[in-house]
């Protein structure tokens, strides 16, 4: 649709007046309309929860949903927020994969609404949307559970307290300010949010994973029916993305240690549940710096897509400062010996401790990582030129409509990054307090399945440095994975009759995947492929090509290296979305925000005397056009378009036309 800039003007008015009318959500019990209850199993547990209609349209209005909050007792007040959504058939029922975002401070509703989740937001008219059912939503193959953590992300919160948001910075004031007479109206509304209380909220991994584990207690005591049946292998599945490498291992292990409390009877069985883990996923996971740190210089120079991020002088010296005397890997290892000496439950609390953490943190992150950016691409693909508005961020004006915030009720407004998390971490030195990858061993050697996924174009948690992680964890498990892992070949990730999405090594219960095509948000870019490993990995199948394999014996064939070169495609078009203006826009759009110059269309600036709404995110399909919105796909043979993959098969799969980072350091 276009409009003449005259309307275009007047409908961006209209659209500010009713923001402004409707900036505090209706907090009255009989809109938000939530049902109480309390936990079975832990009286001091409460779940309030609803039928979000019309919020999500997913593939079959039969599948099951609820939107709520768990409230946990504590130091301070935590409410984490879930969106539950049952599976598309009866198959995928028997399992439940629990899906994390990162940050720390990210919420998973981006992955909800832009990656994996079972719908998208859509235009529907001017300032208008809709949902519609994703084909490739991982509620094609199991039950999903999406969470809002740690406290005060997303829509948990500790106390809703009304303040004020800039959109240009993104920055909360509480209470409510006066708008600075610098911005205009549209960049600063006031709203309802959590208290951004530094202190009311986890700090590092370990504390974080303390509080889903009774936020789950909660969950699956209320809703037993969700906990999947004992002894089937579509268990309880953990996938997490970015700062999930640290998620994942460290909450797993968590609920591991906890089953065992449960069985030697020093928890009673009757107070607590047991959380059957099957499997555990990770996204390009920023895992351990000591291990991962070293690739930054080799994949901003020496990467398959030809490109040379910076010069061979400059990522020299990102190497050395890894090395050299005092230099990352001495603060890190300093970091580690602290943590074990004086603060060996990585509470937090000991500031000494966590000033050493956060100087090793500053120096890998200033001196080994950002070197990059002297490029001026995106850490998230290195083929996107700054600023980078992929996935687009279509959804953040959605999920703060009205009727939106009624139909899952909530009290509160959304904001896609919680600064005051992100800098609880950071205050800790919680990315280096710790080594990650024994926990991923002794979970692989408990029998869990453990699927390492990377898209090989993000930098700032590459594929290099995941692959270098795959093989530290095989060294590090016991029987035959530290030999026969590295042994096995690299086979084709086969995602239909005519196109390869990667390539995967597998032994046993281990399994990497490089992922061609995609940046940091694998689901995003490749759907299709993202969703084929995630549904074998789950499955325990082959993730090459879906196949029914016994995993005792199963390995790989295939080249040793997974070296294929890509053509790397043109940089995407752009799109500057209001509620990611940090992230998305570029400096000439926020100066045009700034003095009030453009106007808004479906939440994206316009300029110029005409104006089109941003095209939309996904093809509605017609009657003519028939998507499949159930199964899976085993292969039987291999497609020729893996034979010469400098062709960038799957390029054109990605949607590119808006959204962004909302930070440039602390990854989604």
């Amino acid at each position: 649709m276009r409009l003449n800039c005259v309307n275009a003007v007047l409908v961006a008015t209209t659209t500010l007046l009713r923001l402004v009318k409707g900036q505090f959500p209706n907090a009255a019990p009989e809109v938000l309309n939530l049902t109480t209850i309390t936990s079975p199993i832990d009286p001091t547990i409460k779940i309030s929860y609803k039928v979000p209609d019309g919020a999500c349209n997913t593939a079959f209005e039969s599948q099951t949903q609820y939107t709520g909050w768990v409230s946990i007792p504590g130091d301070f007040p935590t409410n984490t927020f879930f969106w539950f959504v049952g599976a598309r058939d009866q198959q995928a029922n028997s399992s439940l994969t629990i899906w994390l975002n990162g940050g720390p401070g990210s919420s998973s509703m981006f992955g909800f609404f832009t990656e994996n989740g079972p719908c998208e937001v859509v235009d529907n008219g001017t300032d208008k949307f809709t949902t519609v059912a994703r084909e490739w939503g991982w509620d094609r193959g199991s039950n999903m559970l999406f969470i809002d953590q740690p406290n005060q992300v997303g829509f948990s919160y500790d106390v809703p307290t009304n303040g004020s948001i800039d959109l240009l910075t993104n920055n909360i004031y509480i209470p409510p300010a006066d708008k600075p007479n610098s911005l205009p109206a549209s960049a600063y509304l006031n709203g309802t949010f959590s208290s951004m209380n530094a202190n009311h909220t986890a700090n590092t991994t370990e504390t974080a994973a303390v509080a889903i584990w009774h936020m789950l207690q909660g969950f699956l005591s209320s809703f037993p029916e969700l906990n999947p049946p004992k002894d089937k292998v579509l268990g309880v599945n953990l996938f997490s993305e970015s700062y999930g490498g640290k998620y994942g291992p460290v909450f797993a292990s968590k609920w591991e240690e906890m089953n065992v409390v449960r069985g030697n009877g020093t928890m009673s069985n009757s107070t607590t549940v047991e959380i059957r883990l099957a499997s555990v996923g990770i996204v390009n996971g920023c895992v351990d710096d000591l291990i991962q740190a070293p690739y930054y210089p080799i994949m901003a120079t020496n990467n398959p897509y030809g490109f040379s991020a910076i010069n061979s002088v400059r990522a020299g010296a990102a190497n050395a400062s890894f090395y050299i005397s005092g230099g990352c890997r001495d603060l890190i290892n300093q970091c580690r010996s602290a943590v074990s000496g004086q603060d060996p439950n990585n509470t937090g609390s000991i500031s000494n401790v966590s000033s050493v953490c956060e100087s090793a943190y500053n120096s890998c992150t200033t001196n080994v990582m950002l070197p990059y950016s002297d490029a001026g691409h995106s850490l998230y693909d290195i083929s996107a030129v700054l600023p980078d508005s992929f996935p687009p961020r279509r959804y953040l004006e959605y999920v703060n409509t009205a009727e939106f915030q009624a139909a899952i009720g909530t009290n509160l407004n959304y904001t896609e990054t919680n600064s005051q998390v992100v800098e609880a971490f950071v205050s800790t030195g919680d990315y280096e307090r710790e080594a990650i990858v024994p926990k991923l061993a002794s979970l692989l050697d408990a029998g869990v399945r453990v699927g390492l996924i990377y898209g090989d174009r993000d930098y700032i948690c590459n594929w290099l440095g995941g692959e270098a992680i795959s093989l530290a964890l095989a060294s590090s498990a016991t029987g035959s994975y530290a030999s026969a892992f590295p042994a096995a070949g690299y086979a084709p990730i086969i995602v239909n009759d005519t196109y390869i999405g990667g390539v995967v090594r597998q032994f046993g219960n281990l399994s990497f995947s490089r992922v061609y095509q995609a940046g940091h948000f694998v689901p995003a870019y490749q759907p299709a492929t993202a969703f084929e490993i995630f549904a074998r990995v789950i499955r325990g199948d082959s993730v090459s090509t879906g196949e029914i394999i016994d995993l005792s014996t199963y390995n790989t064939t295939g080249p040793a290296n997974a070296t294929s070169s890509l053509n790397l495609p043109a940089s995407p078009s752009q799109t500057c979305w209001l509620r990611d203006v940090p992230g998305s826009c570029s400096d000439e759009q926020q100066s045009i925000i700034l003095n009030n110059k453009g106007f808004t269309v479906n939440g994206a600036l316009q300029t110029g005397s005409t104006a089109s709404t941003p095209p939309p995110t996904t093809v509605i399909a017609t009657s003519t056009t028939t998507v499949e919105f159930t199964g899976l796909f085993t292969a039987t043979a291999t497609p020729s378009s893996g034979a010469n993959p400098k062709q960038g098969a799957g390029a054109g799969l990605r949607l590119a036309v808006g959204g962004g980072a909302a930070v440039a350091m602390w990854v989604i």
